[in-house]
């Protein structure tokens, strides 16, 4: 069964954000993937001191939380990421979060050793699902360009995104059914692309 893992980079655990994730993530579960939400507030790491352990090991000096997220990531099918705009980036423990992939970075592009195996690259695709308050142009540029090189480091397909702004005047998502079916949709169409995939094997 593939996995889908989703990341919720909101410290609102049942906020804006969270809501949108959780309904991706059942879309995919209605296809048949597994799905699994790590709350990155709720973990307990050090962010990355630039030691470079990682530039000859697979694993970080640190030994907290990340220890058992390294694997995950490995392995997964696909991923969501979910986060709110915060000064035109990104939450800065989601950013913690981002740079401790840096064992990731220095295994695919120091080492030429990737830790995501030839096959599984192949199929692995990424959603991005972001709020901001604003409208303003450009309020999204920040976000997904972290976005974007972090899914490079995972070896993540950029595939599919759900921008929303102007939460600063929808205020509560609840009261937009048509964003959180959107939300649905993205992730169901991302599960199909791997049950489909999966199918054909």
């Amino acid at each position: 069964m593939p996995k889908i893992i989703g990341v919720l980079g909101s410290p609102l655990l049942e906020g804006n954000t969270a809501l949108l994730l959780h309904n991706a993530l059942e879309g995919a579960k209605a296809t048949g993937c597994e799905v699994e939400l790590i709350t990155v507030i709720s973990l307990d790491f050090q962010s990355c001191q630039e030691v470079y352990h990682c530039k000859d090991h697979d694993t970080c000096i640190f030994h907290d939380a990340m220890d058992q997220i390294y694997p995950k990531f490995a392995k997964l099918d696909s991923f969501i990421l979910a986060t709110p705009v915060m000064t035109m980036g990104i939450p800065g423990p989601l950013k913690s979060f981002i740079d401790r992939f840096q064992v990731f970075y220095m295994a695919k592009y120091f080492r030429n050793q990737p830790l995501v195996s030839p096959d599984l690259k192949e199929r692995r695709k990424g959603l991005f699902i972001t709020i901001a308050g604003k409208d303003i142009p450009g309020v999204f540029n920040g976000a997904k360009q972290t976005i974007r090189a972090f899914f490079d480091i995972i070896d993540c397909q950029y595939h599919d995104e759900l921008l929303i702004s102007g939460m600063d005047r929808i205020k509560d998502i609840t009261t937009r059914p048509d964003l959180l079916n959107d939300a649905y949709e993205k992730g169901f169409a991302l599960g199909a692309l791997l049950t489909a995939k999966v199918s054909l094997q």
